[in-house]
């Protein structure tokens, strides 16, 4: 967490703000407290796309279905104020890095750490699914590491981008790398494509990188075009993680699927990450 800037806002409705958590395509995000003390997120849209007018009707019909999304493994929205100027909306907040920021300090995850993750996941995505939304930017910046699994943020936003700058030329919005085919031809977006984006997660997590790297165009090619290199992946997991990975949508298991071959044994997750990365976790109690 970052001070909060001279020019920051103290409060935004009825939450006092303590610090900056970050910033990113939609907005700004900042911790806040609840009158009677409980730590929040809160989200303020960028006002260029508060402008917008189609921005703010996806927006407020987005907002209102992510508000639905129950479930163990995301980070619960709990108050949306679509007429402030700008737009803001507050979820719990998770006292967990980002799955971005324990890869680039830590490195990769071991399979124990991976499983947990991929499990997680999948219960997220059933529960965003169920709520009738598909996330369209799964990726390891929007996944939070809590001491008793992963979150996922920022469910159901993504489409109100669509239509403005943020979305991909002749496609639709979402992170490369993380995109599935169908989304990056500007085809229909499904939920399978989420399940692509969680097998794209896992091996990022992995330390693989399935497509390669180089520029975003070349990335996005090889993802259309080519089989991904699934070397370095524990073999436990590749399998599974190809078949999130195919090229047909109608050829990816579902979330229910996923969680069949990665569900524990029924009991407590324990200590589910290194000791390094669990060492990082304590930070942001």
């Amino acid at each position: 967490m970052e001070p909060l800037r001279p020019a920051d806002p103290r409060s935004i409705g009825r939450y006092r703000l303590a610090g900056r958590l970050g910033a990113g395509g939609m907005g700004e995000v900042f911790l806040g407290h609840s009158p009677g003390g409980r730590a929040v997120a809160v989200k303020v849209v960028r006002a260029e796309l508060a402008s917008d007018p189609g921005f703010r009707s996806r927006f407020a019909r987005e907002a209102e279905a992510a508000r639905r999304v129950g479930g163990f493994h995301t980070a619960q929205v709990v108050e949306i104020d679509l007429d402030a100027d700008p737009p803001w909306l507050v979820t719990a907040y998770v006292p967990g890095p980002s799955l971005a920021a324990v890869v680039t300090e830590h490195g990769a995850l071991p399979e124990r750490s991976l499983r947990v993750l991929g499990a997680g996941l999948a219960e997220a995505l059933e529960a965003i699914h169920g709520a009738g939304l598909v996330h369209r930017d799964l990726k390891p910046a929007n996944i939070l590491l809590a001491s008793d699994g992963p979150r996922v943020i920022d469910f159901g936003i993504a489409r109100a981008a669509e239509g403005t700058a943020l979305t991909v030329p002749g496609g639709s919005i979402g992170t490369p790398g993380f995109m599935a085919p169908e989304q990056i031809r500007g085809e229909d977006v499904g939920p399978a494509a989420d399940v692509f984006a969680l097998g794209a997660v896992l091996c990022h997590a992995a330390g693989v990188r399935p497509f390669g790297g180089g520029p975003v165009h070349t990335l996005m090619y090889r993802i259309v075009h080519q089989e991904p290199g699934l070397d370095g992946l524990p073999g436990g997991l590749r399998d599974l993680v190809a078949a999130c990975l195919a090229k047909d949508p109608a050829g990816r298991p579902s979330p229910a699927g996923l969680l069949e071959r990665l569900g524990a044994d029924g009991g407590p997750i324990g200590e589910w990450l290194p000791d390094q990365a669990t060492r990082m976790l304590d930070r942001y109690e």
